[in-house]
């Protein structure tokens, strides 16, 4: 019984240091000149759409979750959130050229319509990302009408 009292004392000790490590969490700087509406019409349902589903992984302008300030899931999210605007950005598109925003527009209608977007880890913190088949069917119909307008570019 003593050993074990020690263990979760030692525990919480270096649990309690581990808050003392935090991983840098702001986000990058973001220039509206290299945001996707720069270069590509979203409508309103498109836009709220991917605000609730998919911003928060995939822009500079991250929502962090009240959780964020717990060491180590904010080690985690930090490399999810990188992980996802490595994949997609639409806060740096302009910067992909015409034949990269044609894939990635292809892509989005790929994983939405598989259910591989959004994550299964996004969506525990957040069933209000969740996607209805109307959502998919938007986001699919919108990326396939704006990848038509970008290869010209």
């Amino acid at each position: 019984m003593r050993k074990l009292k020690f263990l979760i004392i030692g525990l919480a000790l270096l649990f309690a240091l581990a808050q003392l490590i935090r991983p840098e969490l702001a986000n990058p700087p973001v220039d509206p000149g290299e945001r996707i509406e720069a270069s590509v019409a979203i409508p309103d349902d498109i836009g709220a759409i991917l605000k609730r589903s998919c911003n928060d992984c995939h822009t500079n302008e991250t929502v962090y979750p009240w959780y964020a300030n717990i060491t180590p899931v904010n080690w985690w999210l930090k490399s999810h959130f990188e992980h996802g605007r490595e994949h997609l950005n639409f806060s740096t598109w302009t910067k992909y050229t015409p034949q990269q925003q044609d894939k990635r527009l292809e892509e989005i209608c790929e994983v939405v319509e598989s259910g591989e977007m959004p994550l299964a880890s996004y969506l525990w913190g957040h069933r209000d990302a969740v996607l209805s088949a109307e959502d998919s069917r938007l986001l699919c119909d919108w990326a396939r009408a704006s990848k038509n307008t970008t290869a010209g570019q």
